[in-house]
């Protein structure tokens, strides 16, 4: 995804669906698309179960927000936040913005702030409904961000509810993913049917939010095509020394 390093970036956390292992993991991730001028995460900081967030949020200068449990089952949390984003959002002090959560609630919401130009990034487990998901630009699943344990006081509670998820999370690249990237070789391909490798990664990520390489295992999207058999790799010189443009087509065109 071509994303510039010095958009401003609101980040929202709905603390009732991250645990605060990930949060340290999740910062480091968001810094790669820019930088977090807002950094507040939501929650009901009342609660004895929400002891180990207090290091976690000093060490990365993330203000809490405090949202009382009105009611049991319902997440108060959400309204706050959406409130705050609109706020954000017509203060135009930010590019973009960060909704870490696995919560569908927020599609509307994402949905909003892509309709004003907002770049939106959404972070959130496996288990994030696929509503929310496509209404971002990229969503990164928090299960192939690395989580950092926490040193800080934690309830038998809530550290079982940290150290729970595998500590690795692969997938194996399905039929639909290879159609996916085929197609949108086809579609971007010259009359020899190859195309500009980044093209294609960004071309894919419009059409599926949620396609990152490490889903599969693999830190770049050229070595992720280079393990599959249905695709080539043609690395072409450029006039800059050691710079080479990545080119791929699928196979069955060259043959």
């Amino acid at each position: 995804m071509d994303t510039a390093k010095d958009l401003r970036l609101a980040v929202l956390i709905d603390a009732d669906n991250v645990p605060y292992s990930n949060v340290k993991g999740v910062m480091e991730e968001i810094a790669k698309y820019g930088t977090p001028t807002f950094k507040r995460i939501y929650g009901d900081w009342t609660k004895p179960t929400v002891s180990g967030w207090k290091n976690i949020l000093l060490e990365n200068a993330i203000t809490p927000i405090q949202q009382y449990s009105y009611t049991t089952g319902k997440n108060s949390s959400d309204s706050a936040l959406i409130i705050d984003a609109m706020d954000i959002l017509y203060s135009g002090r930010v590019d973009g913005f960060c909704i870490v959560s696995s919560d569908s609630d927020f599609t509307r919401l994402a949905t909003r702030l892509r309709e004003a130009g907002m770049k939106v990034f959404g972070i959130g487990q496996k288990k994030t409904p696929n509503p929310f998901i496509v209404a971002c630009d990229k969503f990164i699943y928090m299960e192939i961000i690395p989580v950092f344990e926490a040193e800080a006081e934690e309830t038998v509670a809530v550290k079982a509810k940290s150290t729970s998820k595998p500590k690795s999370f692969v997938e194996k690249v399905n039929k639909e993913t290879l159609k996916l990237i085929a197609a949108t070789i086809n579609d971007l391909a010259d009359e020899n049917g190859w195309a500009f490798l980044g093209d294609v990664g960004n071309l894919v990520l419009k059409k599926q939010p949620n396609f990152d390489p490490r889903n599969y295992g693999f830190q770049k999207l050229t070595p992720l095509i280079k393990s599959l058999p249905q695709f080539e790799i043609d690395k072409r010189e450029t006039d800059k020394a050691g710079i080479k443009l990545v080119y791929v087509r699928n196979k069955l065109q060259g043959e």
